[in-house]
């Protein structure tokens, strides 16, 4: 293992930038790979695994699907939470990078069910889970990276630099995709949805290289030193920090339950018949979205080291039910400005709670088991809350109409917010102190 003690000034500034970097980068390759799934999941999807479906059962399959990969998650934050604590974050960063690559490339290969029958959508439901795995165990490791290698005075802000890679990701595969399907036209549903999840292997590549050139973190190599390293790190974390583990996950409900509305609901909202919107403009205003984000999340990062994460976290939740009603009117007035202005406003509410919250959940656990614990607590509301949001809305939607899902925003602004107000805040502890976790 590297040996952080002995570097220069200058060295240990190189490494927090690399480490930034690396942790920007790599999540955003990873969610890239992600995003794609559920854009491909609203569009071709349903067409391309489930021909014989009527449009309301294939897109609620291809949803389906896209939740398998949710459920997935807390698998992944269990595996690699475990070598996380055990061998370190940048050795098992690697791991799911090169996972998550390998899959989605996979997934661009495979044939449809006109060519393989059944086989289609029972592989393309394996691919998904391996996706979900791979990305279950990015997402501690990546905000450890950064946030321990970081100024601990700026915790909140170092560790949002691996949540600006969701945004990223988002911007790279929507994009990609909305280029696609406006370049190719009906070859798109064919052919061209498949060149995004091929290019994943070259962006996986500039990865890696990034991430190979990042030491091991100071408070990471001080756990190994000491031989403080736990036998069983994620059975550990759940015997000794049960609260912890199941306060973030319900913290998370009011975040990223929406986010998963706004960004893939929301464009088999907005181009159904109803409505009437391209694909093209609804992958455009995805991105234009994410693009608000790219500055929104550092910024309340940042802020959350100023004013504590949970004021800031519980403010953003209470927005939430705020704009539950507002979204879904402002979108069904047909107005294209409307709707993307719409579109874009409401990732401020997200960025509000996705900024600081990747510190409020890491802090949450001592060093040696901070990668499972902060793994399983983030990766669990995946099943409660991110991967059923677009299935559920898809049933709210043809059962009782859109007021049913501004409801179900409501609710989950209230057990995010509950839950921010039980977690302890400890935005000003020293979290190399195993002592204040005792």
């Amino acid at each position: 293992m590297s040996d952080t003690s002995g570097l220069t000034a200058e060295e240990h500034r190189s490494q927090v930038r690399k480490a930034a970097t690396a942790s920007v980068v790599g999540t955003a390759i990873e969610w890239y790979d992600f995003f794609l799934y559920g854009t491909a999941a609203a569009t071709v999807f349903a067409q391309v695994f489930f021909p014989k479906s009527s449009p309301y059962a294939g897109t609620l399959s291809a949803f389906a699907t896209y939740a398998v990969g949710f459920a997935a998650r807390p698998v992944g934050a269990a595996i690699f939470g475990h070598w996380g604590d055990r061998i370190g974050r940048k050795a098992t960063l690697i791991v799911t990078l090169v996972m998550m690559g390998v899959s989605s490339a996979l997934i661009g290969l495979l044939p449809g069910t006109a060519t393989i029958g059944v086989w289609a959508p029972i592989l393309l439901v394996v691919l998904r889970i391996l996706q979900g795995i791979a990305v279950g165990g990015e997402w501690s490791g990546s905000v450890l990276l950064s946030m321990e290698w970081g100024d601990q005075r700026r915790r909140g802000l170092m560790a949002s630099w691996a949540q600006v890679g969701v945004p990223i990701g988002l911007i790279l595969g929507t994009g990609m995709m909305s280029l696609l399907a406006f370049s190719a036209g009906d070859a798109f549903k064919v052919w061209g949805w498949r060149i995004p999840f091929l290019a994943s292997l070259v962006l996986v590549g500039v990865g890696l290289w990034v991430r190979l050139r990042v030491m091991e973190t100071p408070l990471f190599a001080k756990v190994l030193e000491t031989r403080q390293v736990a036998k069983l790190p994620v059975v550990e974390v759940l015997k000794k920090h049960p609260k912890e583990v199941v306060l973030s996950a319900l913290l998370r409900v009011s975040e990223q339950m929406p986010f998963y509305l706004y960004t893939t609901f929301v464009i088999t909202y907005i181009t159904a018949p109803d409505i009437g919107m391209s694909k093209t403009f609804a992958f455009l205003a995805v991105s234009c979205a994410a693009a608000v984000e790219l500055f929104a999340i550092p910024y309340f990062g940042h802020l959350s080291d100023r004013v504590g994460r949970r004021r800031l976290y519980l403010i953003g939740a209470a927005l939430l039910a705020v704009i539950a009603f507002p979204y879904y009117m402002l979108l069904n007035t047909g107005v294209a400005i409307i709707i993307l202005l719409t579109i874009m406003v409401t990732q401020v509410q997200h960025s509000m709670e996705y900024g600081p919250q990747a510190s409020f959940i890491a802090e949450s656990f001592p060093t040696g088991l901070r990668y499972g614990g902060a793994g399983l607590g983030y990766q669990l509301a995946s099943v409660i809350a991110g991967g059923p949001a677009p299935l559920i809305a898809v049933w709210l939607l043809h059962s009782f109409g859109w007021q049913a899902i501004s409801i179900f925003m409501i609710i989950g602004a209230a057990i995010g917010f509950l839950a921010a107000l039980a977690l302890p805040d400890r935005s000003k502890i020293d979290i190399g102190d195993h002592a204040a976790y005792v």
